[in-house]
Formats: C-alpha cells, structure tokens, sequence
C-alpha cells in the first residue's frame, strides 16, 4: 500500500522507540500523579498549594511550551549549577531521557487530578467501617480504596494515556528520533511528505485503537458486579 523506498525498517525503529517513551513517560507521570492527588487532599496546606500550583500552572501552559522551556531551560540551568561546583564540561542532556522527564511531568498534572477525583469517590464510609473492623491503613488501602478507586480513575486515565500518546509526537522537536522525526527525515529526502506522514497517522491510529480495546476490557473488568442506573 506505501512506497516507502526502503525506510519502512527506520519507521520501525523510530515506532518502538515512540511506544518505549509513552510507557516510561505513562510510569512517571503515574508516579507524579499519585503523589499529587494524595498532596492535595492532605491536611497540611503548604502541601496542598504545592501541588495546586503544580496542576495549575502545568494544565495552562500549551504542552509544546512546556517541552521547550523544559528542555532548552532544564538544560541550562544543569549547565549552571555544573559551572557553580566547578565542572567546566558541557553538559549534552539526552533527549530520551528529556523526553520522558518533560511528557511524564506534564501528564502527571492531569493524573494528579484524576486520581483525586477517583480517590473521592470512594465512600468514606466503607474507608471508616474498614478501620472498625480492626484492618490497618495499608490493609484499608489495598482491601478497599485501591481497587475501587481504579474504577473511578480508568476513564480518565485512559483519556490521559491517549492524549500522553500522541503527544509523544511533539519529541521530534528536541531532537529525538521517534517514528515523527524519522518520517520527516524520510520525507525530506525522498520528497513524498504525504506518505510518510500517513503512515505515521495510520500507526498513531493503530496504538491509540489497541489501547482503547484493552482500557474498555479493563473497566468492564472492574465494573463486575456494580450496578449501572
């Protein structure tokens, strides 16, 4: 169907390197969002304005922006601080690493708040009967808040996932060759734009189809045995 003049195997390679920075980008934003749902529903409030500020500022910066600011700014300021203890050497970030950091920290954000809403929906109630009963706080949290929490979060979660995936397209700009940039450079030597970019499309299509199959099979899964008005 495409003729791709013998750059389908780097299209390949760019695509596990795209699938590989939105499962760690996904871990790490995991990891933020955790821990900023759980700041914003703590009792200290310097906590709370932390991570408010965080979901805030992030949530209203275009993601392209931040990426850039991120990036170029988090490397200077490496570069900086180097300087201030003495080591001369530039200092090159690797922007697989950068891309990862830059999407993870951005999508924490909006897991942060989807988390939130998750945890809160759980009925304190069931929260407060488990301690009764005599179950420790860990054991409350894994018998009765985790499981249900996850099936109030996996809609938004896999909104997030889906939007997180295909912003992983916005890493060609700093210089990392995931499936975009090495559909450009094909492009721009073969001067067929358009089929190197739709193939791009098609494989974004395909990830995004596959991960809302498997997110729909996972709600059915937590949803077994609850009742639907």
């Amino acid at each position: 169907m495409f003729d791709l003049q013998g750059y389908f195997p780097s299209l390949m390679e760019g695509l596990l390197l795209t699938i590989s920075l939105s499962f760690f980008s996904l871990f790490f934003a995991m990891i933020l969002g955790i821990c900023g749902a759980l700041g914003k529903l703590s009792s200290y409030k310097i906590l709370q304005k932390i991570m408010n500020g965080y979901t805030t500022i992030v949530r209203g910066i275009p993601e392209l922006v931040l990426m850039l600011l991120l990036f170029f700014g988090g490397q200077m300021m490496i570069n900086q601080l180097a300087e201030m203890v003495g080591y001369e050497e530039y200092i090159d970030v690797n922007p697989y690493f950068a891309g990862i950091v830059t999407i993870g920290f951005i999508y924490g954000a909006y897991m942060a708040e989807t988390f939130r809403g998750a945890i809160m929906s759980v009925s304190k109630g069931q929260l407060e009967a488990g301690r009764a009963y005599g179950m420790s706080g860990r054991q409350v949290f894994i018998r009765i808040l985790f499981p249900q929490m996850i099936r109030h979060a996996i809609p938004g979660f896999g909104n997030n996932w889906l939007v997180l995936l295909k912003a992983t397209a916005l890493v060609s700009v700093i210089g990392l060759d995931d499936i975009v940039r090495k559909a450009a450079l094909a492009a721009g030597a073969t001067k067929m734009p358009f089929t190197f970019y739709l193939m791009v499309a098609v494989c974004y299509l395909v990830m995004t189809s596959i991960s809302v199959l498997l997110l729909s099979r996972l709600e059915k899964k937590y949803s077994v045995g609850v009742r639907t008005v």
